[in-house]
């Protein structure tokens, strides 16, 4: 491999990006079709982010791209039981649904049964109500590029209905494997809804394993929490030397709604970035947005958030954490716009890092864009190191270095896992993070 190689995949992306879509399999419906034709023109028109795309400012995207020679993977792959029961949470009583390179394994999942519960691949369901009514509908999307090339691209993901008063008895663990025989390029699409007083629990774990092969995820996730329905979302990514990931979710709350999203990005990873918007599109709805991530080496870990107020007395908390070890990087931009019919909008948002690497960095962005004036909004900022006279009262107790920094890492991450209302989950998250910093 060679640095200054243009490969055939990124060529494809720059130059002839219809030769890539001529390789997916067409879905079931005309409109589909012609949604997937408009994504493609736009990609087109828009092109890979560069370092002059102000949302992709720090984040080098392209140099990841011309890594490796990917080829397009639109296929599922064999995957033994054991590697899927590697993910499995201890203690943790849930359904579970194993996708693998966004295809739905039925027979390796186990999935809630019920009047007014559809879980299925996205492939299936291109007639269902929500996925007419709300595939690709969300306006955030339109400016990413990296979410039209999934439009494009996409062969299957993970469809899931709640009709109206459904609750999910327990939680739900999607399982996303990523397996590949030669380095790969995949595009999961997922769609869930969640209609009117209905509730579920999600948590979202990703595997990919150790290969020689490099696996790229560019997956794309839109959520719709109707009237007074609520969803508890969990993404875990946990690392691997051999992956890459752009992750895009994509959410809309309509009256009063509540939306509770957690992102836990773990070492290993080179290469992460994670697009995150919610659209409150209707008033009395409840957001909350928490964050937590550990890079290691040479890592580098990207958030990307935007909180768009659009409805009065709508309520959104933000809290983002980073810990940064040896050479890694991380990237936070939290935006907040409050639309000028947004009065009474209470916003609050906070990004803290601590930086353990002698070259660890970190940029950070926090944004407030405010057309109302009836709002109490808030962001705020802060990087550092361990305090000296915290290590030093630790030390005289005598407890060693490593174990300081382990016990101070689990204190500044505590109201990020404290706020976890799964038990095993948040057990497992307190585990990993002991674990990542006693290495």
């Amino acid at each position: 491999m060679t640095s200054d190689m243009i490969l055939p995949f990124y060529q494809a992306l720059t130059e002839d990006v219809n030769a890539l879509s001529a390789q997916v399999p067409a879905l079931a419906t005309d409109t589909l079709q012609d949604i997937r034709r408009k994504a493609l023109e736009r990609f087109s028109t828009i092109g890979l982010p560069t370092l002059k795309t102000e949302a992709w400012r720090y984040t080098n995207i392209q140099r990841y791209l011309k890594e490796f020679p990917y080829e397009l993977l639109t296929t599922a792959a064999a995957v033994a039981e054991d590697v899927v029961n590697s993910t499995a949470i201890p203690e943790l009583d849930c359904y579970r649904v194993v996708l693998v390179n966004g295809h739905l394994q039925a027979d390796q999942s186990t999935l809630p049964e019920g009047k007014g519960i559809t879980i299925g691949a996205m492939s299936a369901n291109t007639t269902a109500t929500g996925f007419v009514t709300y595939f690709n509908e969300q306006q955030h999307l339109a400016a990413e590029s990296m979410a039209q090339l999934n439009t494009a691209l996409f062969a299957d993901g993970l469809y899931i209905e709640l009709a109206a008063n459904t609750v999910v008895d327990k939680p739900i663990h999607v399982v996303n494997v990523y397996s590949c025989t030669a380095h790969a390029f995949i595009q999961p699409r997922h769609l869930w809804v969640l209609n009117r007083n209905a509730a579920a629990t999600i948590i979202e774990t990703s595997i990919h394993p150790e290969t020689a092969t490099i696996a790229f995820a560019n997956s794309v996730l839109e959520t719709v929490v109707m009237e007074n329905a609520e969803l508890w979302h969990y993404n875990i990514q946990q690392g691997a030397e051999s992956f890459r990931e752009v992750h895009t979710t994509a959410a809309q709350q309509h009256k009063d709604s509540r939306y509770h999203h957690f992102n836990f990005t773990l070492p290993n990873t080179p290469f992460t970035r994670n697009n995150l918007s919610v659209a409150l599109k209707g008033s009395h709805t409840e957001t909350n947005l928490n964050g937590l991530y550990i890079a290691s080496k040479h890592q580098h870990v990207d958030n990307h958030t935007f909180m768009d107020h659009i409805m009065p007395d709508c309520n959104s908390n933000e809290l983002y954490k980073g810990v940064l070890l040896d050479s890694s990087n991380g990237v936070f931009t939290g935006k907040i716009l409050v639309h000028q019919e947004a009065q009474k909008t209470n916003a609050f948002q906070q990004n803290n890092n601590l930086l353990l690497g002698t070259k660890a960095d970190i940029n950070s962005q926090p944004q407030l864009e405010i057309y109302a004036d009836d709002v109490k909004c808030s962001h705020g900022f802060t990087a550092g190191q361990f305090s000296e006279e915290s290590m030093f009262y630790l030390r005289s107790r005598g407890i060693g270095e490593d174990a300081a920094k382990a016990l101070m890492v689990n204190a500044f991450s505590h109201d990020i896992t404290d706020a976890v209302k799964v038990p095993a989950l948040q057990h497992f998250l307190q585990e990993q993070i002991a674990e990542i910093m006693n290495n």
